[in-house]
């Protein structure tokens, strides 16, 4: 993904001025910094949900309209169609790019087998735990085989046991279907436990204050958590937080 010259502002107080950034493909970048700061805003624009006031955004050199994105939301009880069942959410936006009924039937089947599901997907949405829900945003998100994946906050509306859950099941697919993934979250432990790199914004107008790697090889493990590699990257995205936070 390409971004340059991006420029964004609310009120007449900018968010954005001039912002460039390049993300690589196949990798998953966390979005981390400030209240306040963009994070949400900055991949609304970029998945072409809110309008920039200027700049260009590319995605491998084309346009988003030459491009398969996937979104999931933070509020999983807003992002599905209720009128819905759950499966034909899943089946949405492959009915969308006009696919032969045979091949969304085997698309389908391929995410669902994927994340192992046990639960039953003719149920409508509000038949089906906030965690069914946000999983079953997760597979319709990837249904489509998305070349850029955007996730924003999508465990934070969830408990802790399906917030683990959902981690290892989102890894699971990334190890086996690498696609270029953006993630904001306000958890740092989050940002860097699953993450490539992590971007560390400043408080708006909006800069981006570093750009951490964090190379631990995947599947991650609740042990990654107390790696020194972690323990260390956690340590400086906090640091550097902290200064933004107290500018």
């Amino acid at each position: 993904i390409t971004i340059r010259g991006l420029s964004k502002a609310f009120g007449g107080q900018p968010l954005y001025r001039d912002f460039d950034l390049d993300l690589p493909r196949n990798k998953l970048i966390s979005v981390f910094g400030p209240n306040g700061c963009g994070k949400s805003t900055l991949i609304n624009m970029v998945a072409g949900l809110l309008p920039m006031d200027a700049g260009e955004i590319l995605f491998d050199g084309t346009t988003l309209r030459q491009t398969t994105i996937g979104y999931v939301f933070q509020n999983y009880r807003e992002a599905l169609f209720p009128w819905k069942r759950a499966l034909d959410n899943i089946r949405y936006p492959l009915q969308r790019a006009r696919l032969p009924r045979g091949e969304i039937a085997a698309r389908v089947d391929e995410v669902v087998q994927s994340f192992d599901v046990k639960f039953d997907l003719a149920r409508y949405p509000y038949e089906l735990s906030g965690g069914q829900q946000q999983l079953v945003s997760i597979m319709r998100a990837l249904a489509p085989k998305p070349e850029v994946l955007f996730l924003d906050e999508p465990f934070s509306a969830l408990d802790y046991e399906m917030t683990l859950f959902m981690r290892d099941k989102l890894q699971e697919v990334f190890v086996h279907s690498p696609v270029t993934t953006v993630l904001v979250s306000h958890d740092l432990e989050e940002a860097v436990y699953l993450a490539d790199e992590i971007l560390l914004l400043t408080r708006r107008p909006t800069r981006i204050a570093e750009r951490i790697a964090f190379d631990a090889p995947r599947p991650r493990t609740p042990g990654t958590l107390s790696d020194e590699g972690f323990v260390h990257t956690k340590a400086v995205c906090l640091e550097i937080f902290q200064q933004e936070v107290r500018r």
